[in-house]
């Protein structure tokens, strides 16, 4: 098996990965600055597996620390890159630091690669690259669009320099994985989405406003061209998108590629509304949640899910589970950060 390094590895979509990796026998390091992970996503991760985890502190950003892993483990062969800032609004009001931190290290990380012989990538993308969409579902064929925040212009950018990269150095191979919206937890009910200061995505916050931490959830946006006015996301379970990670690895690693870039879909082909989310949320939980309409926000698209039949065709991946089962992870997960937010209070 391959050494693999992932960027990002504390994170909510990295944690999930790596464990998804650890399962089919890969070898992997974890890199994560913890600038929005917990660092308490490490141990969880090792009682989960049992053993400790490789792992580095390093901030993509910081050239000669990152320069040091990659001297300290000559052994990396591929890497699945997860770190960057990902919240729409935040990167509406900070452009610049998500540009900077985004970019750059995207940037420094091609250029380690480069000099060591990595020459395996996967990058953690967005269908946000697509824009607002005139026909669904997407697929790999629609056209990228106007980016409608700095946070989806640089998933935009970030693909480019990916592109560039490629045509520079011949050796090397990358898949862009176009993902959609993720959610739920691990299957174990002791990993999940690990807020830290606040939530940005829809399911941590309509859980949290199900435990009483929040008085309401608001609905941004109800006259929307969409059945019931409110916007409309695919989700996808953390583990169908970890899965597809490996897959792509293994793809890559088995020589499967058609071209030295690829790029896949990545979500469950059913479009789901707020206001639907809202009602699955409810189901899982077994009580009303306090809801209200409010504005359109800015970044938002209106409508947008995939079609992932290239992902299924080439990737073997299909997605295992839907918005109920996500919902009810979640909320299992949601007891947990229950019980670790009334451990830290008493202590």
């Amino acid at each position: 098996m391959a050494k693999v390094l992932l960027t990002g590895a504390t994170g909510y979509i990295g944690s999930h990965c790596l464990l998804e990796l650890a399962q089919a026998g890969y070898e992997f390091i974890s890199l994560d600055s913890h600038i929005r992970s917990s660092p308490e996503i490490l141990g969880r991760l090792e009682d989960i597996r049992g053993q400790t985890i490789r792992h580095y502190a390093v901030d993509l950003c910081d050239a000669e620390g990152l320069a040091q892993v990659f001297l300290a483990e000559p052994e990396i062969t591929a890497v699945i890159h997860f770190a960057a800032l990902k919240s729409v609004p935040e990167s509406v009001a900070q452009p610049l630091r998500y540009y900077q931190n985004n970019l750059m290290g995207l940037c420094q990380l091609l250029e380690q690669m480069q000099k060591h012989g990595v020459k395996q990538l996967i990058f953690s993308s967005s269908c946000s690259v697509y824009g607002n969409v005139e026909q669904l579902p997407v697929d790999e064929q629609t056209p990228i669009g106007r980016a409608e925040s700095p946070y989806a212009r640089g998933k935009q950018m970030s693909e480019e320099i990916i592109r560039d990269f490629l045509q520079a150095y011949p050796e090397q191979q990358a898949i862009l994985l176009r993902y959609f919206n993720p959610a739920g937890a691990h299957p174990s009910g002791l990993l999940g989405e690990f807020p830290q200061k606040q939530s940005y995505n829809l399911v941590p916050i309509l859980m949290e406003v199900a435990m009483g931490w929040r008085d309401e959830f608001q609905v941004f946006g109800q006259d929307y061209a969409t059945r019931d006015g409110s916007c409309i996301r695919d989700y996808i379970h953390i583990m169908d998108l970890a899965k597809a990670h490996r897959l792509a690895l293994s793809y890559l690693q088995d020589g499967r590629n058609e071209e030295r870039l690829e790029v896949f879909n990545i979500g469950i082909g059913e479009g789901v509304t707020v206001l639907e989310a809202i009602r699955a949320t409810e189901a899982a939980t077994q009580q009303p949640l306090n809801y209200r309409l409010a504005p359109a926000r800015a970044g938002d698209v209106a409508a947008i899910y995939a079609n992932y039949q290239k992902a299924k065709d080439r990737l073997g991946w299909t997605p295992s589970y839907d918005i109920g089962d996500i919902m009810q992870s979640a909320w299992r997960w949601q007891q947990v950060l229950a019980a670790i937010k009334e451990k830290n209070e008493v202590n």
